[in-house]
């Protein structure tokens, strides 16, 4: 029988959830168990899992789980220098070079356990099965209109804390523009689910978007063109050989460009295309000025979503549930690709 142990998130601003109530349903009807730790931060109350037929344990308690439990959370683990025994579904961000990717991989290894990343459920031509895109461009996308709004009332971009629904987040939105001529945008990756997101934004804010993919860059660069636009987007998946679209030089450089909206956000990799920064930026301080006069922000949150948690939950969840239908056949399929991709980055 398969058991997967649905863990609480250990991010203190991370709402989000896999799987829903429904779903966690319908893996019961075909003969799975479905443990879900208690959380009072997450989005989906608890309620609605037990009357599902779910058990219930406390938040934290994965780590005494038996260990052939499939262990299932989104964001990262609690570092700690523990042994990691189980085989653990989440988003792992381990497989680009980022230093705490190699500390999770190295207590994989010491403990015989298994990364499952969810980046790394593709099906046969590669294509991801479930992503949260649409909404972190979405959510992204409104952050870096937030971030240039601000500087121009002559500040930087303050705390952000989760939405309860897209109409709220639009709503202040609304409020927090006010009357200002909108600025334009440049979109590169705009054919892609955040692509997708980002663009639906903007229009809701009538803002005026250039849309850019792979035919528009496909010559490798320099991409002058995004320092003319007040607010680039970027929502490309990094990869090696990816073209650099903001060299370092950038912020000393004649521009129009104000704000980044690093969607993809991949500061720790050496193949970032943005390379006017180092770190990712946070709830708390969402923007991080890179240049004074004049000035230059850039966003690059790494949980975008979770700032609209109820509809991003449910969005990835019925993405999501075939494929966790199918760990009764983990040898074979996406899960099959997946421990592929942890064998080749944790010999």
């Amino acid at each position: 029988m398969v058991h997967l142990w649905v863990r609480a998130e250990e991010r203190p601003d991370e709402a989000r959830v896999g799987l829903t109530p429904e779903g966690a349903a319908a893996l019961i009807a075909k003969g799975f168990r479905v443990t879900i730790e208690d959380s009072p931060a997450r989005a989906l109350p608890l309620a609605p899992y037990l009357d599902a037929g779910c058990a219930a344990a406390p938040a934290g308690s994965w780590r005494e789980a038996p260990a052939e439990v499939f262990v299932f959370g989104l964001k990262e683990l609690r570092e700690e220098p523990s042994p990691l025994i189980h085989r653990h579904i989440m988003f792992g961000h381990a497989y680009k070079g980022q230093p705490a990717g190699q500390r999770l991989l190295a207590r994989l290894r010491a403990g015989g356990g298994v990364l499952y990343d969810l980046e790394a459920l593709v099906d046969e031509a590669g294509r991801r099965v479930a992503a949260f895109g649409y909404w972190a461009g979405y959510v992204g996308a409104a952050l870096a209109l937030k971030a240039w709004a601000a500087q121009v009332k002559g500040t930087i971009c303050g705390p952000v804390r989760a939405f309860p629904g897209r109409e709220a987040l639009l709503e202040a939105l609304v409020e927090e523009l006010g009357d200002v001529l909108r600025p334009d945008a440049l979109i590169i990756g705009a054919l892609g689910r955040t692509g997708q997101g980002a663009s639906d934004l903007l229009a809701a804010m009538k803002v005026r978007a250039q849309a850019w993919d792979k035919a528009e860059t496909a010559h490798g660069g320099p991409f002058s063109e995004v320092l003319g636009h007040e607010i680039f987007l970027n929502c490309i998946l990094a990869a090696p050989g990816c073209p650099v679209f903001v060299p370092a030089d950038a912020p000393e450089t004649q521009r129009r460009l104000r704000v980044i909206g690093d969607i993809a956000c991949d500061p720790g990799a050496e193949y970032s295309p943005i390379k006017v920064y180092g770190r990712p930026t946070n709830w708390d301080a969402p923007a991080l000025r890179v240049h004074d006069a004049p000035p230059l922000d850039v966003v690059a949150i790494d949980n975008l979503p979770a700032l609209l948690p109820v509809e991003s939950s449910h969005d990835f969840a019925a993405q999501l549930l075939p494929h966790l239908a199918a760990l009764d056949a983990i040898e074979t399929g996406v899960w099959a690709r997946a421990r592929a991709e942890f064998e080749r980055h944790a010999p």
